[in-house]
């Protein structure tokens, strides 16, 4: 789960990590208030999206007077941003945050993440702030600095002024850096974090250090030991389908392809997708219906396939172990009747009662075709979605 900036700057303040004066505003009228407050004469409005890339997309806007906030203001809400990071919809800005303008002097990237080849969380630093890390990294691997920490472990305050040494951060600056790294670890253990980032982090030239920036994303499989955490959830920011999906306990992301896919378990699911692939076609979704399915989730991930206007054909490929394939054909059969579903199916059942699933759909008098082999199944349905776009 994603959260805003403004909302990972709450929970750094949490943690004693130091960032700008800011006001988060929902309207043009409330920036005038929130520059008087802020105080100064420089105001950076910043769009409260959950992407990447806000400046490259005019989401993030320097102001030298309050009428150019207002302006700003004016012109974001109720836009919708896109960024490198977005699709050509773009997100919707609902919320802005007006942000005291600073006197930097450096700029610095910090992060902290999990990493799956070493087993460990990660912290990463260089003195390229402000850039694209995985830029950096490709460009300039050097410029990275990684620290390992043991998972049976836990960060030393002598490890983080070990990195602030490495980024030529001393006394005042240094001590803040390791309050800062600090902080980090203590919010990505005890929220369960994936990731989290800060970009830039800033020296100034009044010797302080500031998060500009933060990201933080979450485990959602955690999600329900911190009900703190759920509550800060931004459903506006998430695909529609995806939303719905979730609420049936189906793993749904939508694609660019011609053929739905509807598959139990993620590994089968990109098998499947890949296969598609090999045989000419493309697929319009990812969709793992998981291991205990039901009928009615499968009539509902058959709806959220008929959503996608560019779907020509469906392809179901079920490999029963805890999933009952019986459930799967009545679900089916069920979707068609309820959503009335007139695209071409193929099937392919295999495990606990394939044998009576398939039956059902073998009786059925639907446009449903049935295969034993796989590889059948994809060319099966790659021809039929062809023929259908004809």
């Amino acid at each position: 789960m994603h959260i805003h900036e403004y909302q990972a700057k709450g929970l750094f303040r949490q943690f004693n990590i130091q960032t700008p004066k800011a006001i988060l505003v929902t309207t043009s009228g409330e920036a005038a208030k929130a520059c008087a407050e802020l105080g100064g004469s420089i105001w950076v409005v910043k769009a409260q999206v959950h992407a990447g890339g806000r400046g490259k997309g005019g989401g993030v806007v320097l102001c030298r007077s309050i009428n150019d906030v207002e302006n700003a203001c004016e012109q974001l809400l109720g836009s919708n941003l896109i960024t490198p990071q977005t699709d050509d919809k773009g997100l919707p800005i609902n919320q802005l945050l007006i942000e005291s303008g600073q006197n930097i002097e450096r700029e610095l990237y910090l992060g902290l993440l999990v990493d799956r080849q070493t087993q460990k969380i990660t912290v990463l630093a260089s003195t390229e702030g402000g850039m694209d890390i995985e830029k950096v990294a490709s460009d300039t691997p050097s410029m990275i600095i990684k620290f390992g920490v043991d998972p049976l472990g836990a960060l030393s305050a002598n490890d983080c002024a070990s990195i602030a040494s490495q980024l030529n951060l001393k006394d005042t600056l240094a001590d803040q850096f390791i309050t800062t790294l600090m902080g980090l670890y203590e919010i990505f253990i005890s929220k369960d974090v994936s990731l989290i980032e800060i970009n830039p982090l800033i020296t100034t030239t009044e010797n302080t250090l500031l998060a500009l920036d933060g990201k933080i994303d979450f485990d959602d499989n955690a999600l329900y030991r911190h009900e703190d955490i759920t509550a800060m959830r931004d459903t506006s920011q998430e695909d529609e389908k995806e939303n719905e999906a979730s609420k049936y306990q189906l793993n749904y992301i939508s694609l660019d392809g011609t053929i739905g896919c509807m598959v139990n378990g993620a590994g089968l699911a990109m098998a499947t997708m890949d296969l598609i692939e090999h045989h000419g076609g493309s697929p319009a979704n990812f969709l793992d219906v998981g291991g205990g399915t039901t009928a009615d989730r499968v009539a509902k991930a058959f709806e959220l396939i008929q959503t996608e206007a560019n779907v020509k054909g469906v392809l179901v490929n079920i490999f029963g172990g805890i999933v009952r394939c019986d459930l799967i054909a009545q679900g089916i059969l069920q979707a068609i009747e309820k959503v009335g579903l007139n695209l071409p199916i193929v099937v392919r059942l295999e495990g606990t009662n394939a044998t009576e699933g398939l039956k059902l759909l073998d009786e059925s008098t639907a446009e449903i075709y049935t295969e034993a082999d796989l590889t059948q199944a994809a060319i099966k349905i790659v021809s039929l979605a062809k023929g259908v776009a004809k």
